[in-house]
């Protein structure tokens, strides 16, 4: 199981890093990116401390753990810049926010991440198809969802994403213990958005693929 979309207390998560990697461990995890929310105020602070804690922690719980961050609730004309100024600082997974049915992100944010330098748009909602296409041409995995809220979507970003070829990834969102689910429970909410085993297999290679992209 790898999960490519997690938070700490940097953000508005209830764990500190060496806990949530602790527990990602023993929960069979072999890889974790962390994602806390950043804008452009505090991209600075955060990034190093991720950095730091893939740094320790990863290699004292015997899992890989990737530094990055999720850009979350920026204006859509600063999200490039947002994206390459984490890239300069060190983020080695860039996940954007997406247009989710249950937050009030601004119309156009799916649009300007899939232009910009990101590796995952995160709970894209009611994506449309020319993103989608957009998303297959630049190679940026499309998320589905385990968290509750963001997951309502998921059937109609799956159904896209096979109609035009995107890739897909399954990731928790997680921000608390209870939220780092079991394989067999993700592979049942990739099912339930209408994807095959076979499918899910296939967002399991991605995941892969962006974890040794990411620390190579």
């Amino acid at each position: 199981m790898i999960d490519l979309h997690t938070h700490t207390l940097f953000s508005d998560g209830e764990l500190l890093p060496a806990e949530l990697i602790r527990r990602a461990a023993v929960a069979g995890y072999t890889a974790l990116a962390i994602t806390d929310h950043v804008d452009l105020s505090n991209l600075d602070f955060i990034v190093p401390r991720i950095i730091e804690s893939a740094r320790v922690y990863g290699a004292a719980w015997g899992i890989q753990v990737v530094p990055g961050v999720e850009l979350t609730h920026i204006p859509p004309v600063q999200i490039a810049a947002a994206a390459q100024r984490a890239r300069q600082l060190g983020a080695r997974i860039l996940v954007c926010h997406g247009e989710t049915l249950v937050e009030p992100v601004a119309p156009g944010t799916n649009a300007a991440a899939l232009a910009a330098d990101i590796d995952i748009l995160s709970h894209p909602g009611l994506i449309g198809e020319d993103e989608v296409r957009l998303a297959a041409a630049r190679g940026i995995c499309l998320e589905i969802t385990t968290r509750r809220g963001h997951s309502l979507a998921n059937g109609h970003v799956a159904q896209l994403a096979r109609k035009h070829g995107a890739k897909l990834v399954v990731n928790n969102d997680a921000h608390g213990p209870g939220d780092l689910v079991s394989p067999d429970l993700a592979r049942k909410v990739a099912k339930g958005a209408g994807l095959t085993d076979e499918d899910y297999d296939q967002c399991l290679r991605n995941s892969a693929a962006l974890v040794e992209k990411a620390l190579k």
